[in-house]
Parts: structure tokens; C-alpha cells; sequence
């Protein structure tokens, strides 16, 4: 059985507004047998697209290699956006030693909603991928039933939208009951509205669901060259 731990920290900043949320970065990031074009950062496998993206929504003609110039550029480019990154899954098992989500097994989960209320800025949750079971969303919907959230849905169109509501202080303690209307009123204040965005998977699987999407079909039909790339850098355009 194979220990997977994740290899990085949140990196998150006291103005960080958007947090990006995935689950665990390949083995090999783990142990530290990165390929010649991996970058030892989050989302650094080159088979991963996120970086490829955002390089190209923004232009920033990033280096692909085991550089620390190449992990300087993408920690500057998140502290330039307001961007943290966060993955919900600290650790897991698996009989395989291979990327797959639904590999994970004996899971450990981050305290990412801890996170939220260390860093009140944070208003916007992107996770990389859907609902599908072991993924960012599944995890975090798990993870919000330790506090009795859940989240609303805002948008059903891909990227599917929803939003829950968190009190920073919902964690009170018996004695704190006892406070008067004026202090209690300062926890009212707490109150935010976190949103969730659920991008499509940079991951090649995810091609045969784009493929399927009437948008996708229709924006084919147009360009024929358009393809699902193309599909993902225009939907995270939007959000980074």
C-alpha cells in the first residue's frame, strides 16, 4: 500500500480572494520524481493544464521545468491575482500507485473551511473538476456536513455555480451564548457568502464530457479547429 501525501502546504496569502481547490498532485510529486518538464509547485505536472491555461489567458510565457524560476513565476502570478491555492485532501492510501481520484482510499481531508475563516478575503472556491466521487466538489460537500452547511446551487450551466453561507464564528463556545445584543450583533457581521465555481477537469477524461456539451457542439460547429483546450482556457477565462 502506497502513502500519499500531499507534497505541498496552502499557499494562501492574507488578501487572497479566490482559492483554488483539487485533490492530490500525482505520486511522483510525493517522492519526488518529477519529469524533466514537471514544476515542483502546486499543479506542476505538465499533463496537468491548469498552468497551460492560464499561461495562455494571460500570456505569461511560463517555464515548464524542475526550475525554481519556474516555481517563482507561478507563486507570483497568484500573489498578483489575489489567488491561493488549497487542495482538500492531505493524504490517502492506494494499492496503485498511479493520479486516479477514485484510487484514494483511508482519506484524510484538509481543513479547508478552517482556512476560509483564517483568511475572511477568500469569496470564491474554484475547484478543479465536478461532483464525480473522489473529486474537489465531492470531498468538500463532505466536508461541510462537519459544520452543518451544504451548498445551494446557483447555476446548473457548465461550470456549475453554487454558494453557501459561513460564519466565521459558528464554532462558539458555551459561555460566548451569554453575550450581550451589541456583541452578538459583531458576529452578524461575520456572515459571508462563499461561491463556488466547478471547472471542467484539465485532466484527459474530461474530453469525452466536454465533447458531449451542447456549447461545445455548437462553437465546433462554427470552427471547426475550436477544440476542447480552446474550451477550457475560454471557461477559465472568467474565473482567473
Amino acid at each position: 500500500m502506497f502513502f500519499h501525501k500531499h507534497p505541498y502546504e496552502p499557499f494562501i496569502q492574507p488578501d487572497t480572494q479566490k482559492l483554488i481547490v483539487g485533490t492530490l498532485p500525482p505520486p511522483r510529486f510525493s517522492t519526488g520524481e518529477l519529469l524533466e518538464k514537471d514544476v515542483d509547485f502546486c499543479y506542476g505536472s505538465y499533463y496537468n493544464s491548469l498552468w497551460l491555461f492560464i499561461d495562455k489567458i494571460h500570456s505569461l510565457n511560463l517555464r515548464y521545468d524542475n526550475s525554481q524560476e519556474a516555481i517563482d513565476q507561478r507563486k507570483q502570478f497568484l500573489i498578483d491575482h489575489q489567488i491561493g491555492v488549497c487542495d482538500i485532501v492531505e493524504s490517502a492510501e492506494r494499492e496503485k500507485i498511479d493520479a486516479s481520484d477514485l484510487g484514494m482510499k483511508n482519506i484524510k481531508l484538509r481543513n479547508v473551511v478552517g482556512y476560509l475563516k483564517q483568511f475572511p478575503n477568500i469569496d470564491t472556491i474554484l475547484f478543479t473538476g465536478g461532483n464525480s466521487k473522489n473529486g474537489p466538489e465531492y470531498f468538500f460537500r463532505r466536508h461541510l456536513r462537519d459544520y452543518d452547511l451544504k451548498l445551494e446551487l446557483v447555476n446548473n450551466e457548465v461550470p456549475r455555480i453554487h454558494q453557501f453561507t459561513l460564519n466565521s464564528h459558528s464554532e462558539r463556545s458555551e459561555a460566548s451564548k451569554s453575550e450581550t445584543p451589541q456583541s452578538q450583533s459583531s458576529f452578524r457581521n461575520d456572515i459571508r457568502i462563499i461561491k463556488t465555481v466547478s471547472l471542467t477537469s484539465g485532466s484527459g477524461a474530461a474530453n469525452i464530457s466536454i465533447s458531449r456539451l451542447p456549447l461545445y457542439k455548437q462553437l465546433k460547429a462554427k470552427n471547426p479547429n475550436f477544440n476542447t483546450f480552446d474550451f477550457r482556457v475560454m471557461q477559465y477565462r472568467e474565473f482567473l
